[in-house]
């Protein structure tokens, strides 16, 4: 199957040469594509220049937007871009390091069986390196409210390190996705459930960034939290007017 890779960057010159050094070891012919918002440190420039350079049996690509545009539209944008290129796999990945290159070829070993992989901390085998316990108890806590809310028996819903088949993606309306962070993996995720996908999660171990600035803020866990309940509310207030619906049916 022929792999893509999306790497979403914002201010990351420092970490990006590392992370695609680690994804040509580890999974050399799976090719990449950044998608820079308009980084003000120069990491799409940078990329191009790495590109130039590669050796690896696979080949990088740099999507440039015009500005910081938001995490859910730059994997938007890449998974149009690898759908209308005939890619059989669509992956997401930080750029940061968190997420290890190491894994990702059990994330795709894992499609075997499944329409959606996700790289989980919070399974069994799965782990965190070097995360302050706040944001261990904030990344529990939000899985386990998108749980109960939204009904899908997934345990790291909001992790953003996963591989798609591209039929998957193609068939959900990636033009109504709007919801950015924490919110677009948890959007992503429900909406694979809702379509009857195979969703599988593995074991990863997500280490903490060394070098660069987080990109989560406050308003992407309340745009996470407010979402979730409308959502979740929504979707018992179907099931009800389903129900009631039903019964009136009944002779």
């Amino acid at each position: 199957m022929t792999t893509l890779v999306v790497v979403p960057t914002y201010n990351e010159y420092e970490s990006i040469p590392g992370a695609l050094a680690r994804l040509a070891e580890h999974v050399p012919e799976a090719h990449v594509l950044v998608v820079d918002d308009g980084s003000p440190d120069g990491t799409g420039a940078l990329v191009e220049q790495i590109a130039a350079a590669d050796t690896a049996p696979r080949e990088i690509h740099v999507l440039h937007r015009s500005g910081k545009l938001g995490l859910g539209t730059a994997y938007v944008a890449g998974f149009r871009w690898a759908l209308e290129r005939g890619y059989d796999v669509v992956c997401e990945m930080d750029a940061d390091g968190s997420h290890r290159a190491q894994d990702l070829p059990l994330l795709l070993a894992a499609l075997a069986d499944a329409d959606l992989v996700l790289g989980s901390r919070w399974v069994p085998g799965g782990s965190v390196v070097n995360w302050p316990k706040n944001r261990e108890v904030l990344s529990r806590g939000a899985n386990t409210y998108t749980r109960l809310m939204l009904g899908i028996p997934l345990r790291d819903a909001t992790g953003g390190f996963r591989a798609y088949r591209a039929p998957l993606l193609a068939s959900l309306p990636l033009g109504e996705v709007q919801s950015q962070g924490y919110c677009f993996q948890v959007d992503m995720s429900w909406r694979s459930v809702r379509a009857g996908a195979r969703v599988l999660e593995v074991p990863i171990t997500f280490v903490e960034r060394e070098v660069g600035a987080s990109k989560m803020t406050r308003a992407i866990i309340v745009e996470a939290l407010v979402s979730v309940t409308r959502w979740g509310i929504a979707e018992r207030s179907r099931q009800a007017a389903g129900a009631f619906r039903r019964v009136v049916r009944r002779p």
